[in-house]
């Protein structure tokens, strides 16, 4: 049976232009939050005097949020059997709340933007998601999540790059920067509304369950609990990239140039993440998981044991690696292992999970940073990914098997 939103009249080898425009809505939008994203934690602790703990809550908070919207919206999209209105939604609240940064005059007021900006990404991932598998042929779908993803990350690496030169510009004034991080996120909505489409067929809104229907979740496999799990262990080795900023910093990185730790772990990240895609699809999803845990392993001993700024680098470097081995393809296996009427929820469900695990991470990292040090976080990240590679060991058998049907 034909899948729900597929494709037709596509060539299999080709990309769907609504992939290509969501991954410069994700450019856009990247570029707007990493200009703020790189010089939060030391606005916070430099400027407005928060704790690296309340630093790590501020994250924790945020992620966690958007993981609790992605289920509601995920399951929405499938109910109504429409992706684009709440994709719009969720990045136009996002670029709505970059403002507030520049505004803030406390800490509680960057939670409370954070914490709305993240109901934004919560409202847009899961059907964004959704919709780049619904309209992707299958033997593409890793290269598919790996073209969106290495568009996310050029704009991640080009937002702290272009911080950088504003802080030139404007003497060191994070204000003037966020203000000006305010464009993208603008651009980003407009090109949400010009150049994303939905294929013209419905979703079958009358198969889509709530998220908390038990039925439902008796048709996901054991496969997609395992990606799950995994996915979990995953995020609480890999804590809030902010500690890598404040890391740099305490090392000797100066304020004007501490964007470019984004810079270095995006510019790996971002050339990475389309290679991985493609390598994806044509090798066993266990070997790549582990890979991007040996990655992830030696990028935290490095933070450890290899000193100043050297260390600080090689570490981002290995972490930016990490990342791009194992987000499109972790995002990749949720699609594969979940039928499509339910893939909206099933991408909603991954990342409940693996957003409250962020919260948990964040919030340790921050106290073990305060109470012991900065050695103990990036320690405990590495046992935590220890712990993730033992999973991948023991469940490859169901990361490796085949997807599921389409209906």
């Amino acid at each position: 049976m034909k899948p729900p939103f597929a494709s037709s009249g596509l060539a299999r080898s080709s990309i769907p232009p609504t992939v290509w425009a969501l991954g410069l809505v994700s450019l856009f939008m990247d570029i707007s939050s990493e200009m703020i994203h790189s010089l939060l934690p030391l606005f916070l602790t430099g400027t407005l005097g928060a704790s690296v703990a309340f630093v790590g809550l501020i994250d924790g908070i945020a992620e966690s949020t958007a993981a609790i919207s992605k289920i509601f919206s995920g399951y929405i999209s499938d109910k109504i059997g429409r992706r684009k209105p709440l994709i719009l939604l969720g990045y136009s609240l996002g670029a709505l709340t970059k403002p507030f940064f520049a505004m803030a005059g406390g800490p509680f007021i960057v939670l409370g933007a954070r914490f709305a900006d993240r109901i934004g990404k919560g409202i847009r991932g899961a059907p964004r998601d959704a919709l780049i598998a619904d309209v992707t042929p299958a033997d593409i779908r890793g290269r598919a999540f790996g073209l969106r993803q290495a568009m996310d990350t050029a704009g991640a690496f080009a937002g702290p790059l272009l911080a950088i030169a504003l802080m030139a510009l404007f003497a060191s004034n994070i204000r003037a920067v966020f203000w000006v991080a305010v464009i993208p996120g603008m651009l980003a909505v407009l090109c949400v509304l010009l150049g994303v489409r939905e294929p013209d067929e419905g979703a079958g809104s009358s198969q889509a369950k709530p998220p908390i229907d038990l039925k439902a979740l008796r048709l996901l496999s054991p496969a997609f609990w395992t990606v799950v799990a995994i996915g979990v262990a995953f995020t609480l080795a890999r804590f809030s990239e902010a500690f890598l900023i404040l890391k740099a910093h305490a090392d000797g990185l100066p304020l004007l140039l501490a964007p470019l730790v984004l810079v270095v772990m995006n510019v790996v990240y971002s050339l990475g993440a389309y290679p991985a895609g493609i390598l994806s699809d044509r090798t066993p999803a266990a070997t790549l998981l582990l890979l991007g845990l040996l990655a992830l392993i030696a990028a935290d001993l490095c933070l450890v044991y290899v000193p100043g700024l050297v260390g600080a680098f090689l570490g981002t470097a290995l972490w930016g690696l990490h990342m791009a081995m194992t987000q499109g393809l972790l995002a990749k296996l949720v699609a594969d292992h979940a039928p499509a009427h339910l893939r909206g929820s099933a991408f909603g469900l991954f990342n409940l999970a693996t957003g409250i695990a962020m919260l948990f991470a964040s919030v340790i990292a921050g106290l073990l940073w305060d109470q012991v040090g900065a050695g103990a976080t990036f320690l405990a990240g590495a046992g935590f990914a220890a712990l993730a590679a033992l999973m991948v060991v023991f469940r490859r058998v169901h990361l490796n098997a085949d997807a599921a049907p389409p209906t």
